[in-house]
């Protein structure tokens, strides 16, 4: 009984309009979210980066499919990847600055899945596999593949990408977004 009035206290607390029951508030769902919702959602994707926010405009697309295919189709049809592929690939039309990612882990990498991995960087690296033998990835709206992605062994891939919230995670990137060059900073273009 004992529980359930200290429970009933807590919560008649957090609805006062109050600055320190906010505070406690934001304080409450941050916890909530880093050591109740991640682990789950790690346990259940089988990834430690279940959702992964776009930082940089390495996977943006600048206009609509048609006009993007025409100016980067050179690239992959080099590597006998045609527009009838690309068109079936897992979100085709790239990914944005901004958008949160939610990433599987238990599955198989195919041609054209977007996948994190991590590097010689500072972050992991979302791109498009664009080689499978061996795995070898490229950023949409890189002119040409990093040197460390020219080769991706299988056990630095944490994931694929199976789908997006498009730029939810502008609520995190602007409190990042000061700390980087101003080239870096902002909406992709």
């Amino acid at each position: 009984m004992k529980i359930l009035e200290g429970v009933k206290k807590v919560w008649l607390y957090l609805k006062q309009d109050t600055w320190h029951s906010w505070l406690v508030s934001i304080i409450l769902i941050i916890l909530l979210i880093k050591f109740i919702l991640f682990p789950v959602l790690s346990f259940i994707t089988g990834t430690p980066l279940p959702l992964v926010v776009v930082e940089s405009c390495s996977m943006y697309h600048n206009s609509g499919f048609n006009n993007w295919w025409i100016s980067n189709s050179a690239w992959y049809e080099n590597r006998n990847i045609e527009e009838s592929d690309f068109l079936l690939f897992p979100l085709k039309n790239g990914l944005n600055k901004g958008d949160i990612v939610l990433v599987w882990g238990r599955t198989d990498y195919n041609l054209g899945d977007i996948v994190i991995f991590s590097a010689s960087t500072r972050y992991p690296i979302i791109h498009r596999i664009v080689g499978n033998d061996p795995i070898s990835t490229k950023g949409d709206n890189n002119s040409d593949q990093l040197d460390i992605e020219r080769v991706i062994e299988k056990e630095t891939i944490m994931g694929k990408a199976v789908g997006k919230v498009p730029l939810l995670g502008w609520i995190k990137l602007l409190f990042f977004e000061s700390f980087k060059s101003p080239e870096e900073r902002g909406f992709c273009k």
